[in-house]
């Protein structure tokens, strides 16, 4: 494993040791280390220990502000679209 159990590829960790990383930047990094959790995962719960674990040495790091950010849409309820929306409408 190259990072930890919250950031196994080291994307965040990677993220916040680029110099003069951009918002942008850091917010297709996130989405990358997003795709890669867990759907069983507590995404908010992994946040905020990346958040904890960064965001004391780098507050103004644009990843401490997407990471925030990131814990605003955290584990929302999942739309539903498609077959499954109408399946589920029917039997309703």
């Amino acid at each position: 494993m190259k990072g930890d159990i919250n950031d196994p590829k080291a994307l965040i960790r990677e993220a916040y040791n680029i110099e003069g990383i951009s918002a942008e930047e850091c917010r297709t990094i996130f989405l990358d280390w997003a795709l890669g959790v867990p759907i069983e995962a507590d995404t908010k719960q992994i946040i905020w220990a990346l958040l904890h674990q960064y965001e004391t040495d780098a507050p103004d790091h644009p990843m401490s502000k997407t990471l925030r950010e990131g814990l605003q849409t955290a584990n929302r309820p999942k739309r539903q679209g498609g077959s499954r929306a109408r399946k589920k409408a029917v039997n309703q």
